[in-house]
Formats: C-alpha cells, structure tokens, sequence
C-alpha cells in the first residue's frame, strides 16, 4: 500500500539517473535512425521525451524547445498524432529497408521476423491521428445529435 503523500515525492537519484541514461541512449538511438532506413525515430525521440522529464529536466526543456522535435513532440501530447509527412517518411524508409534486406540477404527467418516487425510498426503509424482532436467540431456534433426536447 502507498503511503500518503507518495506521488508527490521527487524520484530517487537512482530512479533520476536511470531515466537519464534512458533518455539520452533513446536519443542517441533516434538520432541515428534519422539517417538508418528501416529504424524508427519518432518511436525513440517520443522514449526520449518521456523518460527526460522523469530524470533530466535540462534534456527535458532542450527537446521541448528544438526545431525538429518541438513540433513531433506538442502533436504526441495534443492527441497522440503523428503527422502525415512523417508517415509518408517512416513507410518511404521501411520499404527502402525492406527492399535493401530481400534483395541483399538470405531470405531466414530474422529477415521475415525483421518484414513483420515494420509491417507492425507501419499499421500502428498509420492508425495514430494526424491531426489533434477538434474538441469545438465534437461538441458541435454531440448538440447536433441530441434527441428533441419534449
């Protein structure tokens, strides 16, 4: 059982320094895969962003304020959207990946393994929103189809 007042207290410095290490390898991985076909960014940038805020506020802010990752960043908390250039680039580098391993590997299981992974990874993408939920068009809906009043 929790004692009273837990979720107020500030994380442990071993929690802090784990959730450091965890933010700047994420970052390091995201950084990378910018540049690797077949390897998702937005994935670590996003494990990045959350683990800084638990262990590194300095990281935390830096991310919040970049000009590449700002933007990515505000649509994941704004209703969890990925945009659609962002789509179109992670599809356009899987399947530049997936070309690259058919046509340059052995055709194993770990190639297939690796096929099915970014097949997953791809239907997630393209089921996340791209744009943030319009709370003024839902309301509008929700007035527009209540029942008359007697």
């Amino acid at each position: 059982m929790l004692e009273p007042g837990h979720a107020n207290r500030s994380p442990s410095k071993a929690a802090r320094l784990f959730f450091t290490l965890l933010a700047y390898a994420s970052l390091a991985i995201g950084l990378i895969a910018i540049v690797v076909p077949g390897l998702p960014s937005t994935e670590f940038i996003l494990l990045a962003a959350w683990a800084a805020t638990r262990g590194s506020p300095r990281l935390s802010a830096w991310l919040e304020n970049h000009r590449w990752f700002a933007a990515m960043l505000g649509n994941w908390r704004n209703g969890k959207v990925i945009a659609r250039r962002a789509k179109f680039g992670a599809t356009a580098s899987m399947l530049l990946c997936a070309g690259l391993m058919l046509a340059l590997l052995d055709h194993r299981w770990p190639v297939y393994l690796a096929l099915l992974g970014m097949g997953l990874g791809n239907l997630w993408i393209w089921s996340r929103p791209e744009h943030p939920p319009d709370k003024d068009a839902s309301a509008r809906w929700a007035v527009k189809r209540r029942p008359a009043d007697f």
